[in-house]
């Protein structure tokens, strides 16, 4: 080792794999390596969610400190350089800083006000060619440079819902085949089964353990089994999110759940209420004209009217926008197309970073 305490400071808006080589090369270097993310309160991506992204592609050997720094940029001014630098010593805490790292003009003068040496990894981004200007002007040219943590916050989530046997499935596996077949960022497009349908198998496999005759009319359901279905469904959404392209489909969400449980049980807990979160854009897959496929697990078929009407009526009176599909098979196609096409047309709207005064086209962290 080199160095014995190594500093990085930075925006990590959001982090990207320039960033983490510059973490891994202070880490190689340094007996400890403390990572100060300091981005301004009004950016977009909450820094929490900064620093878990960090820490999952690092690991414990790097100490991750987040603080908000709002104070105005200019790196001209001795006096404003003391601001940030308040912020930066209390975040760094009292061991010495023997080295700063940086891929950035400015490290050099922080690496002096620290009394350390400055190591400039990559300044001309010639390794690792990448900023979080550039992510954030076009997050879907750049989605290789992204990790997993930043690509499930940014992919736009689109989530199909219906009546049993009115094409969800069907619905969402063609979806991610259609993105799928654009190649380059979109060659990863996942689709997320519905975990619900997962679990009506397990228990009517254990049901027929002890009575071989059962059928799905005998599977019960309670509160528990909801909850389960709701938090098992997040967890595969934020899986595929993290490994998939700029757009995630799912058959089925938590919020269906709701009008599942609602379904089964005659109302919905606050339990299952408070795991639903909305996507980008629902698409609600009419009954009518889809004829009814009785495969064993399904169970109501005289209920699929009312359950399409149950799903209009919450969607109309939430604020996630959605779009109906009716019609044959290639028409709703085309229509849910047209819907997630226009949805990713709007792009990624990030609040402005607290720009430097003398240098407003800077490359930023």
């Amino acid at each position: 080792m080199t160095y014995r305490h190594g500093l990085i400071v930075g925006k990590f808006y959001p982090p990207h794999t320039g960033h983490h080589a510059l973490i891994d090369t202070a880490a190689a270097a340094c007996e400890r390596v403390t990572v100060v993310v300091a981005p301004s309160s009004r950016e977009s991506i909450p820094l929490a969610a900064r620093l878990d992204w960090l820490r999952a592609a690092h690991g414990p050997s790097v100490r991750f400190v987040g603080v908000h720094d709002d104070h105005p940029v200019d790196y001209a001014d001795p006096a404003v350089w003391e601001l940030h630098m308040a912020v930066f010593r209390a975040a760094a805490g009292t061991d010495r800083v023997d080295a700063v790292f940086s891929s950035e003009e400015y490290g050099t003068e922080l690496a002096d006000r620290f009394g350390a040496e400055a190591v400039l990894v990559d300044p001309g981004r010639e390794r690792v060619p990448v900023s979080g200007t550039a992510i954030r002007a076009d997050p879907v040219a750049h989605w290789d440079r992204l990790g997993p943590g930043a690509r499930g916050w940014l992919a736009r989530r689109v989530i199909v819902v219906g009546a049993e046997s009115s094409g969800t499935t069907t619905m969402a596996r063609a979806l991610a085949r259609h993105y799928r077949s654009r190649g380059g960022p979109w060659a990863p497009t996942r689709w997320v089964p519905e975990f619900g349908r997962e679990l009506t198998e397990r228990k009517l496999t254990a049901l027929r353990a002890v009575r071989p005759a059962a059928t799905v009319f005998d599977v019960t359901w309670d509160r528990a089994d909801f909850v389960t279905v709701a938090r098992e469904q997040n967890a595969a959404e934020d899986a595929a999110a993290g490994a998939g392209s700029p757009v995630l489909f799912g058959d089925t969400d938590a919020f269906a759940t709701t009008v599942w449980e609602e379904r089964y049980l005659g109302g919905t807990s606050p339990e299952v209420r408070a795991l639903v979160r909305a996507p980008d854009l629902y698409l609600l897959t009419d009954s009518v004209g889809v004829p009814f496929d009785d495969d064993g697990l399904r169970d109501g078929e005289h209920l699929r009217h009312w359950m399409t009407g149950r799903f209009r009526d919450e969607l109309a009176a939430g604020d996630t926008p959605w779009r109906a599909l009716t019609g044959g098979y290639r028409t709703r196609l085309r229509a849910a197309i047209d819907a997630v096409d226009g949805l990713l047309a709007d792009g990624w709207d990030f609040t402005d970073p607290i720009r430097p005064k003398e240098r407003e086209s800077a490359a930023e962290r």
